[in-house]
Order: structure tokens, then C-alpha cells, then sequence
């Protein structure tokens, strides 16, 4: 489990395809203190690590993560920045939101707009995922916990504060890119509460 408050900027330093995708990310963890197995949310995505050095690890990530993530469209290769968070520990703060890791799918940037120090973004998310996004809900995007302004059909907006573009690859982003979408695992079961209730 993860928080969505992103905690390092990782690098992507190679990529090689071995039946699944394998890719050696840098770090600035320390990473004497990661076991391998353990899990690192990367943009998002929850993956395992499976081999390591001082400052860099490595994951695989097979062809469905590849496929419901941004990685298909955006491609990952040597020189991508990726938001980066390790796993929730027992008597860590909250300071985001419950976040899994298991990205449901991805979200379009049609429109990014500066409103005073921060910038608004307006996202278009798939028909299927929309229904679960609310007004003052959370959603994770690109692993990051941010709180949703304004919901319009599929489309819903944010807003982000200097620090968070600061301390994320979010200064980076453009429209027209693609992001990693996580849904309030809350609104998940709210609305599978909502449909049981509807035929019973």
C-alpha cells in the first residue's frame, strides 16, 4: 500500500525486453534498506524489486501492466523521470490517500492552465473509470494523491501547487500527455455497495 505523497524522482537508466519489459531504475534511496521483493510504486505503478545497487533497482513488468498503464503509449526509456514512493510502513503518516498501486487505467491532459502560483489540469478519463471520480474526492495520478476540483462527465480537473510540481515530474507534463489513473479504492466499493443495493 502507498500514500500518493511521492517521495523521490527516479531515472530510468535502461530498458531491455526479456519476455516481459525489464527496467533498471536510479534512485536517490538508500537502498541497503530495500529487500529485494519489496514493492516501489513507479509513476504509480506497483513494482517488485528484483535486483539492486547502492542507488538504482531493477522490476519487470509484464505485457497487461504494460498495456492498462501509460507505459504503451509513452514508452519508458533510458532518461524518462518517474515519480517515486516505497511501500506504506506500519506508524507512517497519511498524508495522501489509501493508493494500491494497481493502476485502473489511463487518463488524457486536454488542458493545463495557470491559475496564480499553481496550475489547473483538466483530465479526460475513460467512460468506464469516470463514474468513480467525485467533486472533493481523491485520485491518484501518476502515483501522486491529489483531490479532484470539478467533475464534468468524463472530464474532471485538479489543481497543483508549486511544491507538488516541484518535488514531482508533474512540472514536466503537457497536454495531450498520458497518465497513470488510480480510483479512491472508497469510491470503488461505495458504487459496487451502490449497485448490490440496486438489485436486490
Amino acid at each position: 500500500m502507498f500514500t500518493g505523497i511521492i517521495t523521490d524522482i527516479g531515472k530510468v537508466t535502461r530498458v531491455e525486453m526479456r519476455g516481459d519489459m525489464r527496467a533498471r531504475i536510479a534512485c536517490g534511496y538508500d537502498m541497503a534498506g530495500v529487500d529485494l521483493g519489496a514493492s516501489i510504486a513507479c509513476d504509480g505503478i506497483c513494482l517488485t524489486v528484483i535486483d539492486k545497487g547502492p542507488d538504482w533497482f531493477d522490476v519487470d513488468i509484464s505485457a497487461e501492466t504494460i498495456a492498462r498503464t501509460n507505459i504503451g503509449a509513452n514508452g519508458w526509456a533510458a532518461g524518462k523521470r518517474l515519480n517515486l514512493e516505497r511501500a506504506l510502513r506500519v506508524g507512517d503518516e497519511l498524508g495522501g490517500h489509501i493508493v494500491s498501486g494497481h493502476v485502473d487505467g489511463t487518463a488524457l491532459i486536454e488542458a493545463m492552465q495557470d491559475e496564480g502560483d499553481s496550475t489547473r489540469i483538466t483530465f479526460r478519463a475513460p467512460d468506464a473509470l469516470a463514474r468513480f471520480i467525485a467533486p472533493k474526492g481523491s485520485v491518484a495520478l501518476n502515483g501522486t494523491s491529489l483531490t479532484v476540483n470539478e467533475v464534468a462527465g468524463s472530464r474532471f480537473g485538479v489543481n497543483l501547487i508549486p511544491h507538488t510540481q516541484s518535488v514531482t515530474t508533474w512540472g514536466e507534463r503537457r497536454a495531450g500527455d498520458s497518465v497513470n489513473l488510480e480510483i479512491d479504492t472508497l469510491a470503488r466499493y461505495v458504487a459496487r455497495l451502490a449497485e448490490a443495493g440496486a438489485q436486490m
